[in-house]
């Protein structure tokens, strides 16, 4: 996937600025080489979730983050309303609030899953972020951004805000206090007429954070709509294992050099959970793993309402068999097992 053309248009426009800025203060190789190394230390950051201190606080590492950390944002937010649009195709999503928004991310990415959507308040504590989140937005003539409510709010200290269709946390639970992360997902639960959406990074860090945001939020009599198939305990955090997904995003060329890669592309891993306030429809069953397809049969990874599985789809078994050969890693899978399907249920000490 890619961003939408008017939102890259728009965010090459101030990566351009930023770049320009930087270069104006430092050499020309100086300047490629502070934007190469804020590149590395943000991707450094997400990866390892260290977040004691702001993620973005220079020049340097706003254009950074506005050529690599954007799409990938852009990219996991997508999957996630995509999937929460699949499993709930009757909800009618009118309004969006966004808690720690940065530039806007998420409820670009929003828009273009819920055309609907009219109103949108972003929360954010950077000024400067705000700012550019307004520019963006302005230069994007297909979005409603006339109704984009920009307050600035630091999310370590509580806040009032009205009730919307969907709340959304993107990649911003993981950078407050342990002690205020369950004040902040229960405030957002109030407000959330419809769904609450949470993002993070799909690393062992990440999901630990969406584990515990699911129990939570299980604590708090919400339905889990995706990823998951069940309410009972993370099968996969109960084996030391992490549950993550994965996106696929395609880099500029500006992107390529800030990472120093050579593909056009980025595979941006991730972890969620959506919750709904209405009644769910969860996937009966969710592919946790790259499936393995072979000649005449394909084994997936599922985690089912039992537990994990590990389930072999062969070609006699037709429907079943040409899906699997069309999986992907983070589907849902509908299937109900036939008899001579092969399952074999995986313990939590394997």
């Amino acid at each position: 996937m890619h961003l939408p053309r008017e939102l890259q248009a728009a965010v090459q426009q101030e990566v351009e600025q930023e770049v320009e800025q930087e270069l104006k203060q430092h050499a020309a190789r100086a300047g490629s080489s502070r934007l190469a190394a804020a590149s590395a230390e943000l991707s450094r950051q997400y990866k390892d979730g260290n977040f004691s201190s702001r993620a973005v606080q220079t020049d340097a590492q706003r254009a950074a983050y506005l050529a690599v950390r954007l799409p990938a944002t852009y990219a996991a937010t997508w999957n996630v309303f995509s999937e929460l649009r699949q499993r709930a195709p009757e909800a009618h999503i009118h309004s969006i609030l966004d808690l720690g928004a940065g530039p806007g991310t998420a409820v670009h990415a929003a828009q273009q899953v819920f055309p609907d959507i009219a109103s949108a308040t972003l929360l954010e504590a950077d000024s400067a972020w705000i700012a550019t989140g307004k520019r963006i937005a302005a230069a994007c003539p297909g979005l409603q951004s006339e109704n984009f409510r920009w307050i600035r709010q630091d999310l370590s200290q509580s806040f009032s805000a009205d009730p919307h269709d969907i709340v959304v946390i993107a990649y911003a639970l993981n950078e407050l206090a342990q002690s205020r992360r369950d004040a902040l997902l229960k405030q957002a639960w109030s407000l959330c007429t419809g769904f609450l959406v949470v993002v993070e990074p799909g690393t062992t860090r990440g999901f630990a954070v969406i584990n515990a945001a699911r129990s939570f939020l299980i604590g708090q009599n919400a339905r889990l709509l995706a990823p998951c198939p069940h309410q009972d305990l993370c099968p996969m955090a109960a084996r030391g294992d992490w549950c993550h997904f994965s996106q696929r995003l395609e880099r500029t060329a500006l992107h390529r050099r800030l990472k120093g890669g050579d593909l056009g592309y980025e595979d941006e891993k991730f972890s969620y959970i959506v919750a709904s306030k209405g009644e769910a429809q969860p996937a009966l069953a969710r592919i946790v793993r790259h499936p393995m397809k072979h000649s005449g049969h394909v084994k997936l990874s599922l985690c089912t309402t039992a537990g994990l599985e590990s389930k072999t789809i062969t070609r006699s078994q037709k429907q079943a068999y040409k899906l699997a050969r069309q999986a992907v890693w983070g589907q849902a899978w509908e299937q109900r097992a036939p008899e001579e399907d092969v399952s074999e249920k995986e313990t939590a000490h394997e």
